[in-house]
């Protein structure tokens, strides 16, 4: 097994890669997907989190409202400290019993946001960062995702940035391209994981063959 960190700025397209890797044959784990299942309607994640930040965070059926919690945490670094402590413990259990159920010889994409952030790179065998420029991530989450342009820089400013991202990179994915580009980048990429899992079942106990 090749366990892969893969992570990227918010608006940088990591999704998109994820999404091309799957296609691929990787077995992709999800942060973002897992944090919000931990958080549903009835789980001790969201009791936990209603008691942190009260029950204004909630929808008028219970469950968490996303937008109303992000406008709070991301414009107060010890809010997301918290909010962080309570919902990254769960995402890391639930991670590691969908990496045990993956094949031996699988390549495992982890996709987590905030690997560089929470100094998460030696947990893996190999780390790729989808890159692009801030400006690019700034377009891409006022004019795809609705964001204001406010919110959107407070979401960046919050992470790490883009040279502390590509400091942690043993792979660079350049997202700063076309969509056909960007495919034929993550062809290259996926070979490369099939060679790396290839050679570290042929080496014991190998990392980063």
């Amino acid at each position: 097994m090749l366990k892969v960190g893969l992570t990227g700025g918010i608006g940088a397209g990591k999704s998109e890669v994820s999404r091309l890797l799957v296609d691929h044959g990787a077995v992709l784990i999800d942060a973002d997907r897992i944090a919000r299942e931990v958080v549903a309607p009835g789980t001790p994640g969201l009791a936990a989190v209603v008691e942190a930040f009260g029950e204004g965070v909630l929808t008028a059926d219970g469950s968490l409202d996303r937008p109303r919690l992000g406008s709070i945490v991301f414009a107060d670094p010890a809010k997301l400290a918290v909010l962080n402590s309570i919902v990254h413990p769960l995402v890391g259990a639930r991670s590691r019993e969908l990496e045990t159920a993956a094949a031996d010889d699988a390549v495992v994409i982890h996709d987590v946001p905030l690997l560089t952030e929470n100094g998460l790179a030696p947990l893996y065998d190999v780390v790729v960062v989808v890159d692009a420029s801030p400006e690019t991530q700034l377009d891409r989450l006022v004019r795809l995702r609705g964001m204001t342009e406010e919110d959107a820089r407070a979401r960046m400013a919050a992470q790490a940035t883009r040279e502390q991202r590509r400091e942690i990179a043993d792979i660079l994915i350049d997202n700063d391209v076309p969509l056909d580009a960007l495919r034929k980048r993550v062809t290259e990429v996926w070979d490369d994981l099939v060679r790396r899992v290839r050679g570290s079942e042929e080496e014991p106990g190998g990392r980063r063959p």
